[in-house]
């Protein structure tokens, strides 16, 4: 998190006049930009065009089978393969499923209330309030699924080394209503920390009031650095494994901002037992997953190797925007006492953090003047950020030029609510 403070500033009247001008520019500009979702650019998406003349003539896979066919539940092999190293799963414990391992994570959902998981005494839905920590800043649609299933949601600190592990042990120790612990473990959305591996260690050995615990470890940005020294985090399945625990985790992945963000697939991976469990849940929902695409996808990234070398060619393409981002941030906001921002190694965010009860004025403010910005309070349960100060950047769709017309943009509006509340404070 960088801090920028000076008292030495001008007297506030001024600023708060320049402030005004300065937004009174902004809004005579006319500007329509989003962003609002951490979305590939189309430059990234060009990346893998190859994708779209694949498989070609070839509908086999390794071990012979016809991906035109029903079945194959597991998904490819040769798939699981390549990804079981990325996601730290062995591979005979990973499925290669559709495209979306936020349906992965929703069916977990559906199928831990209706049926029975492994280690648990009944259904969720018959032992129902239950609740999910929830470690704020996070993830909306982390959040939104609680909401559709009516799962209780407890906010929990993010620290610099994940979840603030001496409230989650206490509240999962003390409680057999919290099921299970929302986590984005690397590079995490929005704030980008990484979890240190004392976090992974205690996560997987910590005490649980419900024998039927579960982590869902959504490892989204496994391979998605900003540098050239990636960040790599402890094997929290593995872990779990000799801590005794070894149903604890569930892990999720996707090759969405990889390759084709609408047309990838997802990975789940846990123990055994669990992957039993989801296998004959999803043989009455399912035939079996698309394998022609898992197909085209093995002979375009070839291997783990040949996936890090086209995520080296999507880093050189948003790099440069998250440092305009910094670049930008730093030039208008710094020494202004108004804002913090993260400088994230890796993902898809930069957090900004305002003063206490501006994020919603400063997010209206913008979109009056065109700039969309993902709601305030969206990186809290049910929405609401009770300090009124984080705002998500999203810098990965736009392109460069007009990010930067963005973020200078919404600059003016932290300096105009800033301002004028200091001289409410002031009056």
């Amino acid at each position: 998190m960088t801090t920028e403070l000076s008292p030495d500033a001008p007297a506030l009247d001024g600023l708060l006049e320049r402030a005004r001008k300065d937004y009174e520019d902004l809004a005579a500009r006319g500007l329509s930009l989003d962003l609002t979702r951490g979305k590939p650019a189309p430059e990234q998406l060009d990346l893998s065009e190859d994708l779209l003349s694949l498989p070609g003539g070839r509908h086999t896979a390794a071990d012979g089978t016809d991906v035109r066919n029903y079945g194959g539940l597991q998904g490819l092999p040769e798939l699981r393969e390549i990804f079981a190293e990325l996601l730290q799963v062995p591979a005979g414990q990973l499925l290669a499923l559709g495209n979306s391992s936020l349906e992965l994570m929703h069916d977990c959902l559906v199928h831990a209330l209706l049926g029975k998981l492994p280690g648990a005494e009944s259904r969720w839905v018959d032992q129902e309030p239950i609740a999910f920590l929830c470690p704020v800043p996070g993830y909306d649609r982390h959040f939104s699924l609680c909401e559709r299933f009516g799962i209780d949601m407890i906010p929990v600190p993010m620290t610099a080394d994940g979840p603030d592990m001496d409230e989650v042990e206490r509240l999962a120790a003390g409680n057999p209503a919290v099921k299970g612990i929302w986590c984005v473990p690397k590079y995490s959305n929005p704030d980008g920390v990484s979890y240190s591996d004392e976090t992974v260690a205690r996560l997987a050995r910590m005490e649980t009031a419900a024998p039927d615990f579960r982590i869902f470890w959504d490892n989204a940005y496994a391979v998605h650095h900003l540098t050239d020294e990636p960040t790599e985090i402890a094997d929290l399945l593995g872990a779990c494994a000799e801590a005794g625990n070894p149903d604890r985790a569930f892990v999720f992945g996707s090759t969405s901002k990889i390759t084709a963000a609408g047309a990838g697939v997802a990975f789940f991976g846990s123990s055994p037992a669990n992957v039993k469990w989801l296998l004959a849940n999803n043989q009455k929902r399912s035939i079996g997953p698309d394998k022609i695409n898992q197909l085209r996808h093995v002979m375009f990234l070839r291997g783990a190797d040949g996936v890090r070398a086209h995520m080296e060619r999507q880093r050189a393409l948003l790099q440069p925007k998250f440092e305009a981002v910094a670049r930008i941030l730093d030039a208008e906001l710094g020494g202004t006492g108004l804002a913090t921002w993260t400088s994230p190694l890796g993902g898809y965010f930069v957090t900004l953090q305002v003063p206490d009860g501006c994020a919603k004025d400063v997010v209206r403010r913008a979109a009056e003047a065109g700039i969309v910005l993902t709601p305030a309070g969206a990186t809290h349960p049910y929405g609401d950020d009770p300090r009124d100060t984080v705002i998500r950047i999203a810098p990965s769709y736009p392109g460069l030029a007009e990010l930067e017309q963005a973020i200078h943009g919404l600059t003016v509006c932290v300096r105009l609510a800033g301002y004028e509340q200091r001289a409410r404070r002031a009056a």
